[in-house]
């Protein structure tokens, strides 16, 4: 949780706010890939991609 943190800070002080959309994005996706990896949603969750 740190490193999100420090993502944080770093775009407030940099005002590199436009990061965030795609930070959340990857996550979402990358949290997608995770939760469906075992179960019997996965081959339709890959087609989507």
């Amino acid at each position: 949780m740190s490193f999100l943190a420090e993502l944080w800070t770093f775009m407030k002080v940099r005002k590199k706010f436009w990061l965030a959309p795609i930070v959340v994005v990857l996550l979402l996706l990358g949290s997608l890939i995770v939760l469906t990896e075992g179960s019997a949603v996965a081959p339709f969750v890959y087609t989507l991609f």
